[in-house]
């Protein structure tokens, strides 16, 4: 019962808790069981408080023997992103200056989780600060990938990737600013989406105008990604870019007729090296799409300028988030990469930042216009598969040298300029093994239609279904 439990989907497992035919300490205790099994080869969950989870999984039963109205993640075992404030729980964000923090407050996405009844039983690692798609930190170390423990798992949202991956927890909670959603999805084979901003309302924020990082789900399904998502969005008058469309949208019917539905594919955006294992890997899994209905065509927006637009705003947001830090703590606690980007911030001039975002408005036009003539962009995720776990990130692609610690994630990094609502799916192994993802992109707010093409395609692949080899030995 307890294997059953850990691989059940989190849509099933919630059903199977209001139903009665699962307790919360069940579901608990056969979670906690995978958690003990499997993380000390991963390091997904840096943070487990399971005495605080199990009496949170005794009142939620009792609160259903009472008959009381129930959350639709009622009974759920979770464990947050460590860039989440979690009240009265340790939020290091990967950070030494952080060890030992413990916030009083709850960030509004870990708020609304608990509302919708979900058990919080601990966090997931992260990079220092979230800064780049390699999750390891000197307070924890590197997160290994269970699809092959000598790779990385991606990041920053890494260690909830891994974790789901393990069927340690059934849903994860993450943000994305250049693919922390994304990237790791794609280097685990789970499913990451990165709503449109506004969509999961941000706070507190030091810059609640900001566009560029956005909070969203994790699962290994498509429609546990949905499931999540209703417990997470609609408004806050507290965000001010918050949408009012209610959440309850997503409770709706996944399955579409795609018939004539026209779809662009591009490998690299005509802009950036993609690894030759990731093409092929995807590139077999294209005639699918036709399968259901759709015409697949090679095309792209023009997405000049995305590159500069893209490096100019994340510094930007790097010397707003850091100065303070840095003058309380001092830049040397800090690591080199978080340095270099805050250094790059202080270096931009009002012309350079003004210009920038003329330019995000112009490419944002561009793709829109674009998406007129086709309903989704399909490209790779990520421009590699996962990389050995000592490289810090990636020096070259196709012989193409990465200029920053973050070119290489450009394949999302292009779309979070565009604001648009992208999801990161199961695409299929390379020869070796490795997970690959697909990334689908949507009209602007148009995550529910993002939802119904991905899950379309999860169903005629069911990649999803292919466990870590972790997961399919006992452990050492």
């Amino acid at each position: 019962m307890t294997t059953e439990l850990v691989w059940m989907t989190a849509v099933e497992l919630a059903a199977r808790i209001r139903g009665g035919e699962v307790s919360a300490s069940e579901a608990l205790a056969a979670h906690l069981e995978q958690i003990e099994a499997l993380n000390p080869q991963v390091n997904a969950i840096v943070t487990l408080e399971p005495e605080r989870a199990l009496a949170l999984a005794r009142a939620a039963d009792d609160k259903k023997a009472r008959g009381e109205e129930l959350g639709i993640l009622h009974g759920l075992p979770i464990a947050h992103k460590d860039l989440f404030q979690t009240k009265g729980m340790r939020t290091t964000m990967g950070s030494p200056v952080f060890r030992d923090n413990v916030p009083e407050i709850d960030d509004l996405i870990i708020a609304r989780l608990k509302a919708a009844g979900c058990i919080s039983i601990g966090k997931t690692n992260v990079p220092e600060f979230g800064a780049g798609s390699h999750t390891f930190n000197p307070v924890f170390g590197a997160t290994r990938n269970p699809y092959d423990v000598s790779k990385t798992c991606g990041g920053s949202s890494g260690g909830a990737a891994v974790a789901l991956a393990c069927g340690m927890i059934p849903l994860a909670d993450g943000s994305d600013m250049g693919g922390s959603l994304r990237n790791p999805a794609s280097f685990c084979n789970v499913v990451g989406l990165r709503p449109s901003p506004g969509r999961v309302p941000r706070y507190p924020k030091t810059c609640a105008w900001s566009t560029l990082a956005v909070d969203g789900p994790m699962g290994r399904t498509v429609q546990d990604v949905a499931l999540m998502l209703r417990a997470i969005a609609g408004y806050d008058p507290r965000a001010p870019l918050s949408l009012a469309e209610p959440a309850a949208q997503f409770a709706g019917d996944l399955a579409r007729d795609f018939n004539g539905v026209r779809l662009a594919y591009s490998p690299d955006l005509a802009a950036f090296p993609v690894d030759a294992r990731v093409l092929a890997t995807l590139e077999a899994q294209l005639p699918i799409f036709e399968d259901i209905g759709c015409h697949v065509e090679r095309d792209q927006p023009d997405f000049r300028d995305a590159y500069d637009i893209f490096q100019t705003l994340r510094a930007w947001n790097f010397e707003l988030s850091f100065a303070e830090h840095f003058a309380e703590y001092g830049e040397a606690a800090f690591k080199e990469t978080i340095r270099w980007n805050a250094a790059q911030g202080r270096s931009l001039s009002a012309a350079d930042i003004s210009r920038a975002e003329a330019r995000r408005s112009e490419l944002f036009h561009r793709v829109r216009e674009f998406l007129q003539e086709y309903e989704f962009l399909l490209l790779p995720t990520a421009q590699l598969p996962p990389f050995d776990i000592e490289t810090e990130y990636p020096q070259a692609i196709n012989g193409v040298a990465m200029a920053t610690y973050i070119d290489w994630m450009m394949s999302c990094a292009f779309i979070t300029v565009t604001g648009l609502p992208a999801i990161s799916l199961p695409c299929g192994f390379t020869d070796a093994g490795l997970p690959v993802g697909l990334q689908i992109v949507g009209r602007p707010r148009s995550e529910f239609a993002v939802l119904q093409l991905a899950y379309a395609f999860q169903e005629a692949t069911r990649f999803y279904e292919i466990q870590p080899p972790l997961c399919r030995q006992p452990p050492a």
